[in-house]
């Protein structure tokens, strides 16, 4: 049927392509199952006719999506380089991270060639089933479109993405300028009422039954029988039963198979079965072979089958899989789950998972890992461990840390049994790693010194160099860098003897932190030369760390100008490489670095960057937990207290001073401002102590000043850094003077504030002008307390609410923003034009340093700025 109520989102496709013409553009075409996404996405495609050259795969809905599904479609739709690609990224060759590269790197090339004639138009299609791979070729792309005359078009169903999809960080990543939201909502009642006219149809009761979704609609109106179906099983119910028992064999059997059903396995069915499929309009060609016309129809029928006779055609699909050397191996895991082949399961999950962690897919690695593991209790110990194994591995590089541990666990134990030392400390080794990753780095220590142990009465090998620089890494991270530099020099010696280069950097990387956490300036160097030649080899893990431990350490030693221009080019150098986990835990160090600097909306929006994602076991988000932790309670937000008591919690468990001095001085600070001086001593003590004995200078001042200030220390230690030392010795001036000099002013203000009157009227006006809301009432107080007669007024209330600084009409759209209005309903409500509106709704948006209304209704509600509902 026509396309009704259209003609808005197609314009605005048009409208992009054209736009192409200067730069990539991204259309996001989301909409509920049935809304016509796929045919918008047709009409548009067709309609451009010779202009656009249109590249189009899609995501399917098995048991664990195909890694690059689209890029595959794609590849065999062009043919060429791409295809290549992706033949040799089939075969296995190569490191995972330059496999996935050069395929992303294939298809960019097809897209920015400068044999381009026509226009591309990149379409993926249903990215809500993406996997993990073609998530991060979104993003990929995202970030290099600008510089292609393309357009790629994504839809999903924004109805199945709830809150923790990982297609939300992916499109909240996207570049804001370059792309456009194409929502298709329902069928007005009087769009449904003209298509029941031109069927010929009595409209009564079809809106209500439908909700205007366009599929509903159609197949109401395409059915049979007269009257309203009530679900879609009974219209499907109803469209099987008009079609011969053949063809509806055809349908039950192409049910049981996501996505299409290619021609070849079709082969043993009746072509006069398949064809009148096709003319009922239950089956649409595709490609090569057939598919429902939606996926809702394919789930109607798929689910009326009977348990037994859904496991039978699962059965038939995978014997005409099995056989071809082209095949999708997710595919083959999919039907043989569903068919409850134990053995096929085996057979073939471990090597999708492989293929899938190859093009850095690890989640959908270990969903297939998962379905073989339930099924391998009778194989012998060997081949489980060799599952666990593989399952661990991938579960620790998706961020599954607690599920890592605990399959790493059982390794051990299988491994243990069956006595060989090399596995054996292998497996502890990966225990280590990961007990530490979870947070129990007391664990994690015993585990890394069995490792060492039992490798060493083994023959010396790559094992035993990496345990050595495990154990090297552990102690550089607890601060006890003398035993951190004699254990990497000993996974240097091994690793040069047996030519280790894997080892060797890793280990360098260990060392250089250690001596620059000593105060050595030549760890500098050293973290330089392990970049250089970990990039060289190609080892981007240990590459990145190099520049992570670089960049986080100047943070900490307050080297602030040094540590700007490092973090930026270890955010760099992770964000090319797609490496997530080490770009959100630098930008909870850059949230650290502008919270100092007093830039605090640029820090509440790198930690809330940090954050957006899926969690992350471990430390690596705890910079900016702390931070936005800081800045609520500062800000005078009541979350402020959960957040930093449950992260101080999990700081404290590690014993190690990168966490808990940070969580103690934070959460110090908050019980200061709430007026708990006893409170902050006891937070604070927590973790002076092992400041001092770690030698750490900053860490000790920062907890000494607390300490002091809650009256439970009288004067610094030596090793305190110089501004605490001499605050806490009564030279306020020479602390405010070093402060100003390393333009940190909240820590000028807080030193300023322990001086005269015409010092502290100085703090409450830095203090006023960063929002400090809490902060400068707490000093206020005091004053007061002091007998100061004059104390300078704050701002006006309704000012010291709202830190961001909106005006009223802004409170007022943003309200209207979290209430889910659109523009246009914004500006019906307030009188004003629709323009007016946008131009509030983006001054709101940078105020709150957010990207979207979503993060904006999130921030207004978590803060406090709208009334609650």
């Amino acid at each position: 049927m026509e396309l009704l109520e259209r003609a808005g989102p197609l314009d605005a496709l048009d409208e992009l392509l054209t736009a192409s013409a200067a730069g990539g553009r991204i259309a996001l075409v989301a909409g509920e199952a049935g809304a016509g996404k796929s045919a918008l996405v047709s009409a548009f495609t067709a309609a451009v006719g010779v202009r656009a050259r249109v590249l189009q795969g899609g995501c399917d809905p098995l048991l664990t999506p195909r890694a690059l599904g689209p890029l595959h479609d794609i590849g065999r739709q062009i043919g060429g380089a791409l295809a290549e690609r992706l033949a040799d990224s089939r075969a296995g060759g190569g490191r995972e991270g330059e496999r996935r590269g050069v395929l992303f790197d294939a298809l960019l090339d097809e897209l920015a060639g400068p044999r381009q004639r026509r226009r591309p138009v990149l379409v993926i299609e249903d990215a809500h089933w993406a996997d993990e791979a073609t998530l991060d070729l979104t993003a990929f792309l995202g970030r290099r479109l600008a510089g292609c005359r393309a357009l790629l078009v994504l839809t999903y169903r924004d109805d199945e993405v709830g809150p923790e999809h990982p297609l939300h960080a992916v499109l909240a990543g996207l570049p804001r300028a370059l792309v456009r939201r194409l929502p298709l909502p329902p069928l007005s009642t009087a769009a449904v009422e003209e298509l029941a006219r031109r069927a010929g149809r009595s409209p009564a009761g079809l809106y209500q039954a439908t909700g205007g979704n366009p599929l509903l609609v159609t197949e109401v109106l395409a059915a049979a029988e007269p009257g309203v179906p009530p679900t879609v099983r009974d219209l499907v119910a109803a469209r099987l039963a008009a079609l011969s028992p053949a063809a509806r064999e055809v349908a039950r059997l192409v049910s049981v198979v996501p996505s299409r059903a290619e021609s070849h396995l079709l082969a043993g069915e009746p072509a006069a079965a398949v064809e009148e499929c096709l003319a009922g309009g239950l089956l649409v060609p595709a490609e090569d072979g057939v598919r429902f016309r939606h996926e809702l129809l394919r789930r109607a029928v798929r689910d009326g089958l009977s348990p037994v006779r859904r496991s039978a055609l699962h059965a038939a699909m995978l014997a005409r899989l099995a056989g071809r050397s082209d095949v999708d191996v997710a595919r083959l895991v999919h039907h043989a789950h569903h068919a409850h082949d134990a053995p096929a399961v085996l057979r073939w999950a471990p090597l999708a998972a492989r293929r899938a962690a190859a093009v850095g897919a690890h989640r959908q690695a270990v969903a297939h890992y998962a379905v073989a593991l339930p099924r391998a209790a009778g194989l012998p110990a060997a081949r489980r461990a060799e599952l666990l194994e593989g399952y661990s591995s991938a579960a620790y590089l998706a961020g599954l840390g607690t599920e890592a541990l605990a399959a790493r666990r059982e390794t051990l134990a299988l491994r243990e049994a069956d006595g060989a030392a090399v596995p054996i400390g292998e497996n502890l080794r990966w225990l280590s790693r990961l007990c530490w990753w979870t947070g129990d780095s007391v664990a994690a220590r015993a585990a890394a010194t069995r490792a060492v142990e039992v490798l060493e009465s083994a023959p010396p090998g790559r094992e035993l160099a990496m345990a050595y620089s495990g154990m090297a890494q552990l102690l550089m991270l607890a601060n006890r860098d003398d035993e951190a530099i004699d254990w990497g020099g000993r996974a240097l010696a091994l690793a040069a003897r047996i030519g280790d280069r894997d080892t060797e950097a890793h280990a360098l990387v260990n060392v250089g932190s250690a001596r620059l956490q000593r105060g050595d300036p030549d760890g500098v160097e050293l973290l330089e030369r392990a970049h250089v030649r970990a990039a060289l080899d190609g080892l981007d893990d240990h590459a990145a760390r190099a520049l992570v431990n670089l960049a986080t350490m100047s943070v900490e030693r307050y080297d602030l100008d040094a540590a700007g221009a490092r973090l930026a080019r270890a955010l760099e150098f992770t964000t090319g490489r797609d490496l997530d986990g080490y770009a959100r835990h630098l930008l909870g160090y850059r949230a650290r670095l502008r919270l100092l600097r007093g830039d605090w909306t640029g820090a509440l929006a790198d930690a809330e960057s940090a954050l957006a994602g899926s969690g992350q076991p471990g430390g690596s988000l705890m910079p900016a937990l702390l931070v936005r932790g800081l800045l609520r309670s500062r800000y005078g937000d009541p979350a402020a207290t959960d957040g930093l008591t449950r992260v101080a919690g999990w700081a404290y468990g590690t014993g190690e001073l990168q966490f808990v001095g940070p969580a103690a001085a934070a959460l110090a600070e908050h019980h200061w401002l709430d007026g708990e001086p006893e409170q902050a001593a006891a937070e604070a003590r927590r973790g002076y102590e092992l400041a001092v004995a770690v030698g750490e200078p900053w860490s000790t001042g920062e907890l000494a000043y607390w300490r002091w200030r809650a009256g439970g220390l009288m004067s610094a230690p030596e090793v305190a850094a110089s501004p605490y030392r001499r605050l806490l010795d009564g030279d306020w001036a020479g602390a405010a003077d070093e402060w100003r000099r390393l333009d940190c002013p909240y820590r000028r203000a807080e030193a300023l504030a322990c001086g005269d009157a015409e010092a502290a009227g100085e703090a409450l006006r830095i203090l006023d002008a960063l929002g400090a809301v809490r902060t400068a009432r707490r000093l206020r107080a005091e004053l007061r307390g002091r007998g100061l007669a004059r104390v300078p007024r704050g701002p006006r209330p309704a000012t010291a609410a709202n830190p961001p600084g909106l005006t009223a009409r802004q409170l007022e759209v943003l309200a209207l923003v979290v209430d889910g209005l659109s523009d246009a309903e914004i500006a019906a409500r307030l009188s004003l034009s629709a323009r007016t509106v946008g131009h509030h709704v983006s001054a709101v948006l940078g105020k709150l340093a957010v990207p979207n209304r979503g993060q904006a209704a999130a921030v207004a509600r978590r803060r406090g700025l709208v009334p609650p509902t």
